[in-house]
């Protein structure tokens, strides 16, 4: 019933930008200046989160619509080193374009706009966590109902 669009990387970027120039109270000038910096911020830091994704889907069998997934392969010891070290290697990588955008946006911004910035990118990330558990939930049959939903129990 409820078929959703799928917003596309560059119309969720661009949604996002809006959001934070709106969220910082951003005059015209400031905006024209913060923009380009920001989108290439979430790009960046965007292909960086993609890069053990890639790394963990090439190799395994890609699922097909209307297919059950298959079960995940048990890592061997090797495997797994690799992924947790792939995991710092992502991260570090984060933390050097974090810091590399941070000295982009002091150009433009007060210290307090840059940790209004991460504040608000730490709170869409828990909303989009609880709203991921939420659908996860639900597809699995394991999502937790309203007490309202609930069928009555039969007691005799």
């Amino acid at each position: 019933k409820d078929k959703r669009q799928r917003h596309t990387p560059e119309q969720f970027m661009e949604r996002q930008t809006n959001q934070m120039v709106n969220t910082l109270m951003l005059d015209d000038a400031a905006a024209a200046r913060f923009v380009p910096v920001y989108q290439n911020y979430l790009k960046e830091l965007r292909e960086c989160r993609m890069m053990n994704r890639r790394q963990l889907s090439s190799g395994q069998g890609t699922e097909q619509k209307g297919m059950k997934p298959q079960p995940k392969p048990v890592l061997t010891d090797a495997e797994m080193e690799q992924q947790i070290k792939g995991r710092f290697a992502q991260s570090r990588k984060i933390l050097d374009i974090r810091e590399k955008y941070y000295n982009e946006f002091r150009k433009i911004l007060s210290p307090k706009q840059i940790a209004k910035i991460y504040q608000t990118e730490k709170s869409n990330a828990n909303k989009f966590r609880k709203e991921f558990d939420r659908r996860k939930g639900q597809k699995h049959g394991q999502g937790k109902r309203p007490a309202h939903a609930r069928p009555a129990s039969n007691n005799k």
